[in-house]
């Protein structure tokens, strides 16, 4: 089973507000982010928050899919909120993670299934969802690198991990994987309007 890990504990400072709670034309980016999961046929999710988001933690309970799971070290960096999702989801039967980011809400439900498809045919121990060539979310890590990340130097986050065992880029057809939404420019070139409204 194959389970996913929405990293949504940054301080997000540039936008000045949650983006789990943004809106992304009727829902917010955490419910159109657990839809495309649901229905892209993941078995189920948890979302890392920070502390101090009730509201977040709500909009999760709220989509009746996936549960929240706070990280208190959320400040140490991405690689601290990878690692308490994966804590979350590690038992027996789970034999990969599925990880993406809430800034990324565009995501396809048909793009999970792709990347989920080959990543059962395949032996890469990484799998990355990209379009045109150009990379983003989500990526599949496998069982036999949970170490590896639990290993991994914080400075440095997943990225080393990346390196060292390698990834197979899937080209999903979804422009979505690689629209990140970190500023309010990025929301409002996506989504015209602002983050006020």
């Amino acid at each position: 089973m194959t389970s996913a890990i929405i990293l949504a504990a940054g301080a997000s400072i540039r936008m000045g507000r949650p983006k789990a709670l943004l809106d992304a034309g009727g829902r917010t980016f955490i419910r159109t982010i657990l839809d495309a999961l649901r229905n892209g046929g993941v078995p189920e999710a948890v979302v890392v928050v920070r502390p101090g988001q009730p509201l977040v933690i709500e909009e999760v309970e709220a989509s009746g899919f996936g549960r929240a799971v706070v990280n208190p070290r959320a400040d140490e960096g991405q690689l601290s909120s990878l690692l308490a999702g994966l804590a979350a989801i590690d038992r027996p039967g789970v034999d990969a993670a599925l990880v993406t980011l809430v800034d990324v809400p565009l995501i396809g439900a048909a793009a999970i299934r792709i990347l989920l498809a080959r990543a059962a045919a395949s032996e890469a121990s990484i799998l990355r969802a990209v379009h045109a060539g150009a990379h983003g979310h989500p990526v599949i890590f496998k069982r036999r690198v949970f170490a590896a990340l639990r290993a991994a130097d914080p400075a440095v986050g997943a990225k080393a991990v990346v390196r060292a065992a390698g990834v197979e880029d899937v080209d999903v057809g979804d422009a979505g994987v690689s629209h990140d939404v970190d500023t309010p420019a990025d929301y409002a070139r996506l989504f015209g309007k602002n983050v006020a409204g």
